[in-house]
């Protein structure tokens, strides 16, 4: 396997992602090289930095890096084998718009990243840092092996292999290991049996956030039995999955949730829908799961908002702060994480078999072809081949049918820099399906309106609207 690498990680001073792919790196076998930070806050990356030479000097740690922040990503990117997308695109002032503009229309988000109105317009926001990222790609180190984490996320993929088709380029999400843990759950509280989601197999496809998987087994246990009797037992009160957490935290905590959605998913389509409840409601029409913050606590989720997300963030930064100044520890451990797994395979160690979002070249032949679609690959040295997946039931087919093609006509109409394709995508969004013409028009602009200062430079929004 080769060993000396290096990885060059485009949003750098990420205030809690980078520490753990950090720490995941540490903990594994046989790697050495350099850890290439690069962010637009260069005091942030040079926390982490200073973080990464803790790690060094961890105990726990099986290989060490060497941290360096670099002020031009060019620089950065000079030589990379890994280059690893992480950003926020825009500020909490975007978010703010993006997730909470929409509610005075009747439209609530969970997590306005992905689907619905705040989606598109991050997308709007995140296609042309994209473009710019792609282009460097191409230029610079045509031959590294690109891992994409930010959101939206097959967007972004579309964008990568848009503007640089030889790309070598995937998306990670964490989404289907907690249904897979889910079915963990299932088959400790029904059968006795204790086992990590690793050591369970799942067929799961469709699109990021809104994946369903179709098949699951351990050993000779069809997973997919359980899941009635688990409704039957756990549904309604709920249960949220992760090991050693409150099954009941959905009442406490902004991020988790009961699982009542995917449990209602699954009997009303036959398939289990594998991500978490609040990315999973803003796939549907909005008097769902979402018509109003009532409805969404009976659905045992919540509304996750930027002033959460601020606080939270604030925490995470003095954390951060902390770690790098020696004042708090950070344990090196492994996380449930597969990012360094896969890269390890990609090295030429073990082969392994995992969840990623690759445009479809027929592994999903529901979908249609070049779209962005999520389902297994294998990864063996310097390859991500995609496997053909079992297709969908036609009712969920059929939803993620509407969404897949709206990220590609969101997608086509930001290339274009098209407002009015833009538009037709946005108030296609089954979240948006309440809304009159003139309502998602009128929504559309004042999102458009309250974020320009990220798109003046794209868009000719004044002529467009008027203003």
């Amino acid at each position: 396997m080769k060993n000396n690498i290096k990885v060059c990680y485009i949003g750098g001073g990420s205030k809690l992602w980078a520490r753990i792919f950090m720490s995941d790196l540490a903990v594994t076998e046989g790697l050495s090289g350099e850890m290439a930070l690069y962010d637009i806050d260069k005091e942030a990356a040079e926390r982490n930095a200073r973080i990464g030479e803790h790690i060094n000097n961890n105990p726990n740690t099986k290989s060490k890096l060497e941290y360096k922040v670099y002020d031009r990503l060019e620089d950065a990117l000079r030589g990379a084998t890994f280059v690893l997308l992480s950003i926020l695109p825009g500020t909490f002032k975007e978010m703010r718009s993006d997730v909470h503009a929409p509610e005075k229309y009747g439209i609530y988000q969970s997590v306005g990243d992905t689907a619905g109105p705040g989606g598109v317009l991050r997308a709007m926001r995140t296609v042309p840092i994209y473009e710019e990222f792609a282009k460097k790609i191409k230029d610079i180190c045509p031959n590294a092996w690109v891992i994409n984490f930010t959101n939206p996320m097959s967007i972004c993929m579309k964008v990568l292999y848009d503007v640089f088709p030889e790309i070598k380029a995937f998306g990670c999400c964490h989404e289907v290991f907690h249904a897979q843990e889910l079915l963990t759950v299932m088959l400790k509280e029904l059968r006795g049996v204790k086992v990590h989601r690793s050591k369970i197999y799942t067929d799961a496809c469709g699109i990021n956030h809104f994946t369903w998987i179709t098949a699951a087994k351990y050993e000779d246990i069809d997973l997919m039995e359980l899941i009635p009797e688990f409704i039957d037992k756990f549904g309604e009160e709920g249960y949220f999955e992760r090991e050693g957490e409150d099954r009941f935290k959905f009442k406490t905590d902004p991020f988790a949730y009961g699982n009542k959605v995917k449990f209602d998913l699954y009997e009303k389509f036959g398939a289990l829908a594998a991500a978490g409840d609040r990315h999973l409601a803003e796939f549907m029409p909005n008097k769902w799961y979402l018509k109003d913050p009532e409805t969404v606590k009976e659905w045992q989720f919540n509304l996750t908002t930027v002033d959460f997300r601020e606080e939270n963030q604030a925490n995470q930064i003095a954390d951060t702060i902390a770690m790098a100044e020696g004042r708090k520890e950070f344990k090196v451990v492994k996380s449930d994480e597969e990012a360094v797994e896969l890269m390890t395979a990609i090295l030429g160690g073990e082969t392994i078999v995992s969840n990623v979002n690759m445009p479809n070249r027929g592994q999903m032949p529901q979908m249609p072809l070049g779209s962005i679609v999520e389902t297994n690959c294998v990864f063996t040295s310097d390859s991500v081949i995609p496997v053909m997946a079992k297709p969908l039931p036609e009712g969920a087919c059929n939803l993620v049918y509407r969404c897949c093609v709206n990220i590609d006509m969101t997608y086509e109409g930001i290339k274009e820099r098209n407002l009015d394709k833009i538009y037709q995508a946005f108030a296609n969004q089954p979240l948006c399906n309440t809304l009159s013409i003139d309502e998602s028009k009128e929504l559309f602009k004042e999102m458009c309106i309250n974020t320009r200062e990220y798109l003046d430079s794209y868009y000719d929004l004044n002529t467009y609207f008027g203003v």
